[in-house]
């Protein structure tokens, strides 16, 4: 029984999960998604009727389940880890999502790791309702497809973070700046790609949404192969003093690409105006099946030499801080959306990102809004205190009982 409010940790999660070790089943399915809480089933089947995205009834068809309403997010991070580590099992990536040619030999103890659609993303054209809708037709697919081949097997329905957060009334006036730094601190949900020359890291990358479309229509999400079962070759990155290329190659991102390799072209220069060396991303390349490419110039991504640069929103669109814009027509059928983008090819200590330069300035849009409101009323204020000062009183005032007032034409 788990009590309201408490989150299961990395420890009582390792326990809780130890039946599926001792039980006859010897296959695992780790369906994997982004973000995910629970609150989530009541409020997409409550709120959208008809168009309930949730279809499946796994939970109430299955002999035994077990539903855990908060687990820590170092728990979930490491989970794959845990899994491998309890057992003998064949580990399987379905990273393409191509049910179809799934094989499961069923004299080994198999775990099958389905990577699904992340519900973060910032694409337009993609709605979390939608996303959510699709990744409940993979899950049914995929138990379906099991279930008719008479495989017996567990499953386990998990995110790296939740999508709601609640909190406690009664700690609401702690809230400060403590503990915010403390979630600050816990957002990276897994750790950066490292790039290692010997014994030392000489570039990390971290992204919590890694993201390309090609031909405008075709989704490549790389953040699964990227960070956390990390099915990409970096074998290629090359570090010097002075210049960096970091190499990410990939092996059948989906269907109809059977290679994807995109390299960011670092460099880190001397200018006389500030003094200091710069580290600067000058491009970013992307070869198709090794023949078409595609190179992109960067505006806005560096940093001094000494420090990493960390920007939320780097991509194509024009809406972003720092862009990547389109140098060949090639370029121009792909769209790049990261976000939460942390990259240092210079001067790394102890393997770990050092004092981000982050891309969006002091003087945000609306800071600039501010600004130009205040001075604009200002103005009129002191306008308005002008023009009172301005005015004048006569100094002789006409008597109705008197004579008239005569005022010479001279005076």
């Amino acid at each position: 029984a788990v009590h309201e409010g408490q989150v299961v940790s990395a420890q009582e999660l390792t326990v809780l999960l130890q039946p599926l070790f001792t039980q006859n089943s010897r296959n695992l399915v780790l369906f994997l998604q982004d973000r995910l809480s629970v609150d989530d089933f009541t409020y997409f089947s409550e709120s959208y009727g008809n168009k309930n995205p949730f279809q499946n009834e796994i939970l109430q068809s299955s002999p035994s389940s077990l539903v855990l309403p908060a687990v820590d997010c170092k728990a979930t991070r490491y989970l794959l880890s845990v899994l491998q580590e309890s057992g003998d099992w064949k580990l399987t990536n379905l990273t393409n999502l191509n049910i179809s040619l799934l094989e499961v030999n069923a004299s080994n103890r198999n775990l099958l790791v389905v990577q699904l659609q992340p519900l973060s993303s910032d694409l337009k054209e993609i709605s979390t309702l939608e996303a959510i809708a699709e990744n409940d037709k993979i899950i049914g697919r995929v138990t379906m497809d099991l279930q008719e081949r008479g495989i017996h097997f567990s499953v386990i329905y998990t995110a790296l973070r939740p999508s709601r957060i609640s909190r406690r009334t009664d700690v609401v006036a702690g809230l400060r700046r403590q503990l915010m730094a403390a979630e600050e601190e816990d957002s990276l949900s897994y750790p950066p790609l490292n790039v290692t020359t010997g014994n030392y890291t000489c570039i990390l990358f971290y992204a919590s949404n890694f993201s390309l479309k090609a031909n405008r229509s075709v989704l490549i999400d790389l953040t699964n192969a990227t960070f956390l079962a990390q099915n990409v070759d970096i074998s290629a990155s090359d570090c010097s003093d002075s210049n960096t290329t970091l190499s990410l190659k990939y092996t059948n991102p989906v269907n109809g690409i059977s290679s994807l390799e995109i390299r960011f072209l670092m460099t880190n220069k001397f200018y006389a105006a500030s003094a200091r060396k710069w580290s600067t991303l000058d491009s970013v390349e992307i070869v198709q099946d090794g023949e078409k490419f595609a190179n992109f110039s960067v505006s806005g991504i560096s940093a001094p030499a000494e420090y990493s640069f960390h920007c939320q929103l780097v991509g194509t669109s024009n809406l972003y801080p720092a862009r990547l814009v389109p140098s060949n027509n090639e370029a121009k059928n792909w769209n790049i959306f990261i976000s939460e983008l942390q990259i240092q090819g210079f001067n790394i200590i102890n393997n770990q990102f050092s004092y981000a330069s982050d891309c969006t300035g002091f003087f945000t849009p609306g800071i600039w809004m501010g600004l130009v409101t205040s001075i604009i009323l200002l103005w009129i204020l002191t306008y308005g205190i002008h023009m009172i000062m301005q005015l004048t009183t006569n100094s002789r005032f006409d008597d109705p009982k008197g004579p008239a007032l005569s005022v010479p034409q001279t005076e």
